[in-house]
């Protein structure tokens, strides 16, 4: 067995909420980057560039939203407000929106027309609010930015329908103090089913990268999150909480569109999905929208053939019937038996954590032949490995009282996870913000 001492096994067993939980198993969803910063062929804006800048000439949410559901995503995640303070929507709270832009004419509303589309295609919708704002003149009076903040989150949370995940960014916040309690009110009224991003009274976390990569342990209960990947803070909560990390990533290296990027190669996404959702964790992928309004061409061919290469892969799972054979304290031997022999060169894990995540490491064994290992399995963990041939696989699982729920074999012709050869996060904006 791999070493444990990393794993929190000395936090307290906590369980999921059913809505933490119907989240963690919608597994997928795809983040829209759009704003002023698309004008510019900026990553930042300090909040200067004009509202007029805003003109997208052919803007299609039904295109957003239906290459992210064809790409097998659950619900979609769009920057209501950046850093720059600007807004998708026609807010009472500030001028610096869609209603003073020549788009539409002023009469549109970009996170109307997300919402609805999101509707049409069965996806859910979360919206990001950024803390910071780098336009608002109230900000640096603390009472007076929090009300402001306040009234736009409560429009967001009144206009646009039943919201899955209210997406709050650490980035430029550090040092400031918000009213995470009045904030947590007009959450807890207005939208209580949502899940909350690693701020304030969170119910889920940033995993700590921009990456899109979890790493092993991944522990659905922790003592503290990560800020931002802009400082070293991070943040002591005052007990232990039930937080599964969402691993959010770009498609390109900026999360704004900029004609100079390029989307990633599909091995690098293939190898982000294996770092993320085959190690138990959620992955956000950013989808840039471009400056006409659309998902470029080139992603949405790369979102086409990584779901196709997905779909190849894990598309016709052999099912095991999965049975407890032995127990030695915390050490569980489990068989999973295939309903013939079966080709397999990978494995698919799953835990039932409906009562806490409880499996602290982990060994899948054929005969003498150890096939892979690791600690945590929780929503599913995924093992590649050379090919054999196999009636049933022994896992023996390490924890207390752990409960294995499914075991799924593979034959993808692919005996490793896709390697990233490099790392492709976006890096902290320089002083000409890019």
């Amino acid at each position: 067995m791999p070493n444990e001492t990393r794993v929190a096994d000395q936090l307290p067993m906590i369980p999921p909420t059913p809505g933490q939980l119907a989240w963690q198993r919608q597994e997928l969803g795809v983040f829209f980057h759009f704003g002023v910063n698309t004008f510019a062929a900026l990553e930042w804006s300090d909040g200067t560039l004009p509202a007029s800048s805003f003109n997208p000439t052919d803007l299609d949410a039904r295109q957003w939203v239906a290459t992210a559901a064809d790409a097998g995503a659950r619900y979609v995640v769009l920057t209501a407000k950046h850093h720059d303070g600007f807004c998708l929507w026609p807010t009472e709270t500030t001028d610096y929106s869609v209603a003073s832009s020549p788009w539409r004419d002023g009469q549109g509303d970009v996170v109307a027309e997300v919402a609805a589309a999101a509707e049409e295609y069965g996806l859910d919708l979360g919206l990001y609010l950024s803390p910071w704002d780098r336009n608002a003149a109230c900000y640096p009076d603390k009472p007076a930015y929090d009300r402001f903040y306040q009234d736009q989150l409560r429009e967001l949370c009144t206009r646009y329908g039943k919201l899955t995940e209210l997406w709050f960014d650490g980035a430029g916040s550090q040092g400031r103090e918000y009213d995470w309690v009045g904030i947590g009110e007009v959450i807890k009224e207005t939208q209580p089913d949502a899940m909350i991003f690693n701020m304030g009274a969170p119910t889920i976390r940033w995993v700590g990268n921009e990456d899109g990569l979890a790493a092993d342990p991944v522990n659905y209960v922790v003592a503290e999150t990560d800020f931002s990947q802009y400082t070293t803070y991070s943040t002591q909560l005052a007990e232990a909480l039930y937080l599964p990390p969402e691993c959010d990533v770009s498609i390109r290296k900026g999360w704004f569109w900029a004609d100079r990027d390029q989307p990633k190669s599909l091995d690098h996404l293939l190898g982000i999905y294996y770092r993320s959702v085959g190690m138990g964790a959620n992955l956000l992928l950013n989808l840039p929208p471009d400056n006409r309004g659309l998902i470029p061409d080139a992603d949405v061919e790369r979102l086409r053939q990584w779901r196709s290469e997905l779909d190849q892969r894990f598309a016709e799972p052999i099912e095991a019937t999965v049975t407890k054979i032995d127990s030695d304290g915390d050490s569980v031997t489990w068989r999973a038996d295939f309903t013939e022999p079966a080709v397999l060169d990978h494995l698919e894990l799953v835990e039932d954590y409906r009562n806490g995540q409880r499996v602290r490491a982990h060994r899948v064994q054929a005969g003498d032949r150890t096939l892979a290992d690791g600690l945590t399995i929780g929503n599913k963990r995924l093992h590649a490995f050379d090919e054999l041939q196999a009636s049933a696989v022994e896992i023996v699982t390490t924890g207390a009282d752990p409960v294995l729920a499914q075991v799924r074999g593979y034959r993808t012709g692919f005996n490793a996870a896709p390697q990233i050869v490099y790392r492709a996060s976006t890096e902290a904006p320089d002083d000409a913000g890019h």
